[in-house]
């Protein structure tokens, strides 16, 4: 899906939306792994117990053993092919007028906000995310959309990237309202 913006810069009318200049840490891919894993772990467990306590030769039989299979199709999707897929789709840019973040990767959704509307900068690093080196940067702004999030940036990028926003908005005149 693509985004239109009125005007361009010379103001000769409608330019389609660029991408974001800087890709995730490639470690993004092993760490989007390794938690489509912890997932598909958790969701077979339940089904495993499921089956377990149901009784044999039932209609249920028959309907977990579709289930299963469904599953593991969606299982094997999320683990291979989705975070190459992500990886390759999720970028991100801070300038000095904008936070600007495109993230999905059956859709693909991107949000810019201009630094005179942030609010808060959090940092969040996960157990999985630490293994990996990896943080998320979310962007909290008066939007009724919610925040932006960059997602898997390299910790060192996640704190650089914090510390100017801290800098930038700090600098910024208004309410962020």
């Amino acid at each position: 899906r693509t985004h239109m913006v009125t005007g361009d810069e010379d103001g000769a009318g409608p330019t389609a939306l660029r991408q974001p200049a800087h890709q995730v840490s490639p470690q993004a891919v092993r760490y989007w792994t390794v938690n489509s894993l912890v997932g598909g772990v958790l969701t077979w467990g339940v089904l495993f117990a499921v089956a377990w306590f149901l009784p044999e030769g039932r209609w249920w039989s028959t309907a977990l053993v579709w289930l299963f299979v469904v599953v593991m199709a969606v299982n094997v999707v999320e683990v291979v092919l989705e975070p190459v897929i992500r990886y390759r789709r999720t970028r991100w840019e801070v300038t000095g007028e904008k936070v600007f973040a495109q993230t999905g990767w059956l859709s693909r959704d991107q949000r810019i906000a201009p630094l005179s509307r942030v609010q808060t900068v959090d940092t969040h690093r996960g157990a999985i995310m630490r293994l990996y080196g990896l943080a998320n940067v979310t962007v909290t702004t008066a939007s009724a959309a919610g925040p932006i999030t960059l997602p898997c940036l390299d910790s060192d990028v996640a704190d650089r990237v914090t510390a100017d926003l801290a800098r930038i908005t700090g600098q910024t005149r208004g309410d962020a309202t």
